[in-house]
Order: structure tokens, then sequence, then C-alpha cells
């Protein structure tokens, strides 16, 4: 009985050591706040490890209802350039100008890629975002579907059909850039 006391003393004692640790980390100013800091590994591990684990358990059986053709993936070009380019550029693959000051770095798809992502993994990050980065969720601002035309474009902007390839081609970081008035 002495033993098991004793080593529960010990679980406590250590938490509320890695506890206090951890307070005066962030109290006394070395966990960084600022936005042009690279993110430390434990920040990386922790923000990566609960998106995978999230990911993982909510698109479980979650597929696109709407089959794809020219047309939804037009569609899906034009929706991406409409709410998505100014953060994750557009077919040149340059950032426009806030994207170039974000923390944490949004990819530019155009030749970041996520093509080899499943296309319910890409519907969940727009329809949901991501917490502590610039993803916003689209929940409020854009139906389902919608969602799932963007999820389609991106799964496959790496192998569009011609004329879809086209309407992508239109759509430059220019676009994307909020321009002086």
């Amino acid at each position: 009985m002495k033993t098991i006391v004793s080593f529960l003393g010990g679980i406590i004692f250590t938490l509320i050591v890695l506890a206090g640790v951890g307070y005066f980390a962030v109290k006394g100013g070395f966990v960084p706040a600022n936005a042009d800091s690279k993110p430390t590994a434990l920040e990386s591990w922790v923000a990566n490890t609960a998106l995978d684990a999230t990911l993982e358990r909510d698109t479980k059986g979650l597929g696109n209802p709407i089959q794809p053709s020219d047309q939804n993936l037009i569609t899906g070009v034009h929706l991406y350039a409409e709410n998505c380019a100014i953060c994750h550029g557009a077919s040149d693959a340059k950032p426009s100008n806030p994207a170039q000051g974000f923390y944490i770095e949004a990819p530019q798809l155009a030749k970041d890629g996520v093509e080899e992502d499943p296309e319910a993994a890409l519907f969940w990050t727009v329809k949901h975002g991501i917490r502590f980065t610039a993803m916003p969720s689209f929940t409020t601002t854009l139906q389902d579907e919608e969602i799932w035309k963007i999820a389609m474009f991106l799964k496959r902007m790496d192998k569009l059909p011609p004329a879809v390839d086209a309407e992508w081609k239109k759509v430059s970081s220019v676009a994307a850039t909020p321009q002086p008035k």
C-alpha cells in the first residue's frame, strides 16, 4: 500500500513540476507569440497530431455525392478563385501580398498541391477550417455542395481536363491580391 501511495505521489509531484515549468515558460516569454517566428517542434507536433486524429475520426465513410464533370470542376475552380486564392495562390503559384505574411504559411496549392489528400479530408478542411492557423471555416458562407466542388477541383488539380485547365489558368495571383483603390 505504501508503494502505491509513493508512486501516485511521484506522479502528482511530476505533474505539478511540469505544470509549473510550462507556466513559467509562457509567463517568462520563452514561448513565442509573434507571427513571424518559426513554430516550435512541440507546437508543430501537437497541431499535426491533433489534425490527423480529427481527420481520421471525422471523415470515416464521408464521400463526395457529386459526380466529377467539367462543369462541376469549373464551378470548383471559380469557387476556389473567389474564396481560396487570396491565401492559397492561383494557377501561377505566386502568393498574394497577405499570404506572404501568414503565420503559419499557407501552402500555395498550385505548387505544393493536395492531390494526394483524400477528397473527404479536403472537404472537411474547407468546411471546418483548422484551429490555430489562418484557415477559416466556410460552414456559414458556402453550401456543402459548393465545398464538395472545391474539394473535387483540389483533388484533381494536377490532372484537369483541358476545358477546366483553361479556366484554372485564367486565375492569376493578380486577381488574388487586393488592388489599391
